[in-house]
């Protein structure tokens, strides 16, 4: 499946992690920290996108659905449709945290939160 702006189905990890996001207003609002995969659904589950903290501490995550993500050239990263707001008060986590319940628990509440249809229905 193509992204909203047309880009290309594949994309290696190893790309995309480091990469900067912004909001629609043009803030950045953190980088790709990691994305974590679906086994059982050969899926993405979500972006991790790290935000606040001062290397390394205090740093809180937050599982965004990729279907959420586009790339923007011009600006060298993702775009997200959230505020400022929204992702202030959306859900965080820790790493531990992410991968509990095998990542269901951060996935569910990320795709609820952000009103985002979720890829395994």
């Amino acid at each position: 499946m193509t992204t909203q702006t047309g880009h290309t189905e594949a994309i290696s990890a190893s790309r995309v992690i480091g990469t900067s996001v912004y909001n629609t207003e043009g803030d950045s609002i953190g980088s790709i920290e990691d994305v974590m995969l679906d086994k059982l659904s050969n899926g993405i589950m979500f972006a991790v996108i790290g935000f606040g903290g001062f290397l390394g501490i205090g740093e809180k995550y937050h599982a965004i659905p990729w279907s959420s993500l586009d790339y923007d050239g011009d600006k060298g990263g993702y775009v997200v449709p959230y505020s400022k707001e929204q992702l202030k008060a959306a859900p965080a986590y820790s790493i531990k945290e992410l991968t509990t319940a095998d990542g269901e628990t951060a996935r569910n509440a990320s795709y609820e939160y952000y009103g985002v249809q979720p890829y395994w229905n």
